[in-house]
């Protein structure tokens, strides 16, 4: 006799008796998109920044980081998550995305390079501009 859970769940089966405990249990591999708490851990983590590190850079507590990372209901503001970001070299979207083909990690790393670039001075563009050039040729 055999059950099944939809929507990614387990399969079980061989329930012989429900005096006995004994369930075997077997996974089907999902593409679950990555949650917010995931993403900012893995980041952190790849950054090889402390949860103190990411919480003095975002301008929150260690504690409150410790919260998003382990608590997948934390729901942080708007403005929270943008410093949240900034810190870890990213965006919001990447952060908040849904889809994991939705916004690419090197598509998160391309805008967050290009808002630190506008706001830089016009003569750090231009040196920039400058190396860019030096590839080209």
């Amino acid at each position: 006799m055999g059950y099944q859970l939809s929507l990614c769940n387990p399969i079980i089966s061989d329930i012989p008796n429900l005096m006995q405990w004994t369930v075997n249990v077997r996974f089907w591999r999902c593409a679950m998109p990555e949650a917010l708490n995931e993403r900012v851990r893995r980041l952190r983590k790849a950054k090889k920044m402390t949860l103190e590190a990411l919480a003095e850079a975002s301008g929150s507590s260690r504690s409150y980081i410790w919260e998003i990372e382990n608590r997948p209901e934390t729901k942080p503001s708007a403005e929270k998550l943008a410093r949240i970001a900034e810190a870890l070299d990213t965006t919001v979207e990447f952060l908040m995305a849904v889809d994991e083909s939705s916004v690419s990690e090197e598509d998160a790393t391309d805008r967050a390079f290009f808002r630190k670039y506008r706001s830089l001075d016009n003569d750090a563009k231009s040196k920039i501009r400058k190396m860019i050039d030096l590839w080209d040729d």
